[in-house]
């Protein structure tokens, strides 16, 4: 199965962004890639085993308790131009602030009133990390408490999405493309999300703002 053709339907997609930002491209097909192979386990644990994943809108618990939360140089890309220039109303005043005030050790900054302000370009990690049957308790994090509750992303469609994503690296050619998937070489580029310096997007973001002819702050 080719997973880079499954469900293109469901694709997001900002055609003016992805014509201007080459790479915008590569982040949204990646991205599609990752969801269909999480609805696909979702999908087999429910007729397996009658599971049905417990998040939902307003569960935010591991928002709140992950630490260490995986994101790579393009995610990050995606996630400040989307808050730059995406995000927009009362959401975007309260972002600034938390993304200017942000401490390691507080919840993401990118978690506004028990939402996530990225949803649409949250990073692979996120869009991967659901957990069945019962909700997670206050402070949980059932990675470690019922590690058997935890969705096990599909490792085809994970590293078709990785595939994908290269050529923002400067791989693009296939064969060094097999390579790089087989030695790991996307994941030397990772960074945690909670150890980045958000405070220079929420600058980034007041500036475009200051740039608008009608300012969104």
């Amino acid at each position: 199965m080719d997973v880079q053709h499954v469900y293109p339907e469901k694709r997001l997609n900002f055609p003016a962004d992805e014509t201007r930002l080459a790479w915008l491209a590569l982040l949204l097909d990646a991205y599609s890639i990752v969801d269909q192979g999480v609805e696909q386990e979702i999908a087999k644990e429910a007729e397996a085993k009658g599971r049905n994943v417990a998040c939902g809108e307003g569960c935010a618990n591991c928002c709140r308790i992950h630490a260490a939360v995986p994101v790579y140089p393009l995610e990050m890309a995606g996630m400040a131009w989307y808050c730059t220039e995406q995000v927009a109303g009362e959401t975007r005043q309260v972002l600034i602030t938390q993304l200017e005030g942000f401490e390691q050790g507080d919840p993401c900054p990118f978690l506004v009133n028990d939402s996530c302000a990225v949803h649409a370009l949250r990073p692979m990690a996120c869009r991967q990390f659901n957990v069945f049957d019962t909700p997670c308790a206050e402070g949980e994090d059932p990675f470690y408490s019922r590690r058997e509750d935890v969705l096990t992303p599909s490792e085809p469609f994970k590293n078709t999405a990785f595939r994908v994503t290269l050529p923002f690296y400067g791989i693009v050619d296939e064969t060094d493309k097999d390579i790089a998937i087989k030695e790991n070489h996307i994941h030397r580029q990772v960074r945690v999300l909670q150890q980045c310096n958000w405070k220079e997007l929420a600058k980034k973001m007041r500036q475009f703002s200051a740039q608008q002819p009608s300012s969104n702050e």
